[in-house]
């Protein structure tokens, strides 16, 4: 389903991007005193836990199926990709909103305010190259698409949340650079503090758009809609098959389950029928490797 993309190549550049920005924001944070380089430091060390528990979501889903689980673990990586949306939204939002207000209760001057300058450039530079790693395995998979309509498209949980993180994070740290510098020419702390609002308040907003989406792949979704369109056209193309009255179809992590209600072509036997039907399934799962479950109904009405 995902035509070569590879969502682990992105989680691990951001995993490392993240690491080596957080220990630089938090040391910057502390030298300057910025509620702004605060709250990035806390989003970035958010980010590296969510990557962690991504990478522990792929494992969790690779699991194969048992008697308790018959279609398999593959719809563990949405749940954990859930709790990274819920993670983003409390650790890295609504603590970046509660320290802006707090400075903007308490002023505090800026100590050594190019320090912060500095380590926000290194930190855009890190973000830009984890953002160059998702996107190459986001257009893997966009296929002319747009990138909004990828986003409410795409079942790649762990690749959507990478992306929205990376968006967030290279969001972010601009408004905390426009915030640190606009301190520095005016000498207003104001402006760091309503930068660590701005801030929280995007990544609110982001992890509310990233939950929205995970959420649909939990309750449990279809294929990607140009997916099942190939599918339906390769079904109505089998000789075996006069008519296909129905397919469903429910994405399960990297896997795939299928169900196919049709009116078959005439046969000579039973025999003769469940041959074409165990054809189709073969055919079927050649042609879409992602299919692992596939149950097929033969009738002749819907």
């Amino acid at each position: 389903m995902s035509h070569g993309a590879d969502p682990l190549k992105s989680i691990l550049f951001a995993l490392c991007a993240n690491l080596a920005i957080f220990i630089a924001k938090l040391i910057a944070a502390l030298v300057t005193g910025s509620g702004s380089m605060m709250a990035e430091s806390i989003h970035s060390l958010a980010d590296s836990g969510n990557q962690l528990l991504l990478l522990l979501g792929i494992k969790h889903a690779k699991r194969p199926p048992s008697p308790d689980y018959p279609l398999g673990f593959g719809k563990a990586v949405y749940f954990w990709s859930f709790i990274v949306a819920l993670i983003l939204f409390s650790m890295g939002g609504l603590y970046s909103i509660y320290e802006g207000i707090h400075k903007l209760q308490h002023h505090e001057p800026l100590t050594y305010p190019y320090v912060a300058i500095g380590v926000l450039l290194f930190a855009i530079i890190a973000e830009s190259v984890s953002m160059w790693g998702c996107l190459r395995e986001v257009n893997k998979e966009r296929r002319g698409r747009s990138f909004r309509q990828w986003f409410k498209e795409t079942r790649q949980s762990e690749l959507l949340v990478v992306f929205g993180e990376d968006l967030a994070a290279l969001l972010g740290l601009g408004f905390a650079f426009i915030a640190v510098l606009a301190t520095i020419l005016s000498g207003n702390p104001m402006y760091d503090a309503l930068g660590s609002i701005f801030i929280g308040v995007l990544l609110v907003v982001i992890a509310f758009l990233i939950g929205v989406q995970v959420q649909a792949l939990l309750i449990g979704q279809s294929i990607e809609p140009e997916q099942r369109d190939r599918m339906l056209a390769f079904f109505e193309k089998r000789e075996e098959i006069d008519h296909v009255f129905n397919l469903l179809t429910l994405q399960l992590g990297n896997d795939v389950m299928v169900a196919v209600k049709a009116k078959m072509a005439k046969m000579d036997s039973a025999e003769s029928l469940v041959a074409a039907v165990n054809r189709c399934e073969a055919a079927l799962k050649q042609a879409f490797p992602q299919v692992l479950w596939s149950f097929f109904e033969p009738d002749l009405k819907d």
